[in-house]
């Protein structure tokens, strides 16, 4: 039996008779680095009230002395180790903003808009880049930060930057937003699990297997470094070890020597997670590892965690194991796969964005009291006596 194929409509078609004020701003959201070393003290500044307030007992005072003596410390390692280092994260940011925009513009049109934000670096700071999506008369907006794993230290200081950015741009009786989405991580989405292992596999070929076992052949998956105490906060422990087991699986049955590696801050006095990316390798070694592969698995965007801490690693194994072979691999960066998948896990929110009723929300009711509260006045005694 032959049928007549059905007409397909896409969503922006569907959509084409709303009014042109009904886009969708999207805001992808990454740490961002300091591209002059004179801004490292502010940056610091920001990181100590974001990061540290939530997991470290340190005093808010201190915050601004302890931010430019670490400033000192970063100037000696960016400019005196590494030869005038400047991170190459807010590059490869602004590609991966450009390249999923690309993606998302190929099926809406410029209904949709691809904005970019960094936690701790003007003048893409939350607050300035959503003052300009208001202007711009956007009034839906996706909240996405490009992070592997959705915690307290990742999306959750991103959703408090912008719940501070939209408190200050909130109108009186109306707010301007009247709809919003969100995209907490895709640590356990299987098309970037299989693109970990793929990457992995097509290094070893490139590189190893002439020469290296697999059996001999160790591997070093590493995830952001987590604290294990986050004054009750999700650390992201839990969702960096589930991506690490998937990815494992990927490569476990050809290659036996796989470990988590977990990049820490040397923080005194804090539980981190264990063990660090230096001890994962130097266990391998212990166990035939003839080559050791690092890759960051639990970031999207190269920084310089990814780029100098892994350096100093290898450097320390190789005045040990000089005889092993060490590859440190890239973040998935502006990986034409990774973008491409990026941009589809942002269109089913996109969608309900532009098909959902419109949201009212009128900020100056927030402060009037909360009608569920009743307040109890009596003028008789409660008072219990026990004998």
């Amino acid at each position: 039996m032959v049928t007549t194929p059905e007409k397909i409509t896409s969503p922006s078609t569907q959509l084409s008779d709303r009014p042109k004020s009904d886009r969708v701003a999207v805001l992808l959201m990454g740490y961002g680095e300091v591209e002059s070393y004179e801004d490292f003290a502010n940056y610091n500044e920001q990181a100590l009230n974001l990061l540290t307030a939530k997991f470290a007992p340190v005093p808010t005072w201190i915050y601004p002395p302890l931010a430019k003596l670490l400033a000192i410390f970063d100037l000696h390692e960016w400019s005196h180790q590494h030869g005038n280092f400047i991170s190459p994260h807010n590059a490869i940011f602004e590609k991966q903003r450009a390249g999923i925009e690309a993606h998302l513009q190929q099926k809406w049109g410029d209904r949709v808009q691809v904005f970019k934000a960094f936690n701790f670096c003007a003048p893409f700071l939350p607050e300035t880049v959503l003052s300009q999506i208001k202007t711009e008369g956007f009034d839906k907006i996706l909240i996405y930060p490009l992070l592997v794993v959705d915690s307290i230290f990742t999306s959750g200081i991103a959703v408090e930057q912008v719940n501070n950015a939209l408190a200050q741009l909130a109108d009186t009786s109306s707010h301007w937003v009247t709809g919003q989405r969100y995209i907490p991580s895709f640590y356990n989405e299987p098309e970037y699990i299989n693109l970990m292992g793929e990457l992995v596999q097509s290094k070893i070929d490139e590189e190893l297997a002439i020469a290296h076992l697999p059996s001999q052949i160790g591997i070093v998956l590493m995830n952001h470094g987590c604290p294990h105490k986050a004054k009750g906060f999700t650390s992201g422990i839990d969702e960096s070890q589930a991506l690490y087991e998937k990815v494992r699986e990927q490569l476990i049955n050809r290659y036996p020597l796989i470990s988590v590696g977990w990049l820490n801050h040397d923080t005194p006095l804090i539980d981190w997670t264990q063990p660090n990316a230096q001890l994962a390798a130097h266990n391998l070694i212990e166990l035939g590892a003839t080559a050791i592969v690092f890759m960051p698995i639990g970031f999207a965007t190269e920084n310089h965690e990814t780029l100098l801490d892994v350096e100093h690693i290898i450097e320390a194994l190789r005045r040990r194991h000089p005889q092993v072979r060490y590859i440190k691999m890239a973040c998935v960066n502006d990986h034409p796969q990774f973008l491409e998948m990026a941009a589809n896990w942002a269109n089913p929110q996109i969608e309900a964005l532009l098909s959902q009723t419109a949201l009212s929300i009128n900020p100056s009711l927030a402060v009037q009291s909360d009608p569920g509260h009743h307040s109890h006045s009596h003028d008789h005694d409660h008072s219990h006596h026990h004998h």
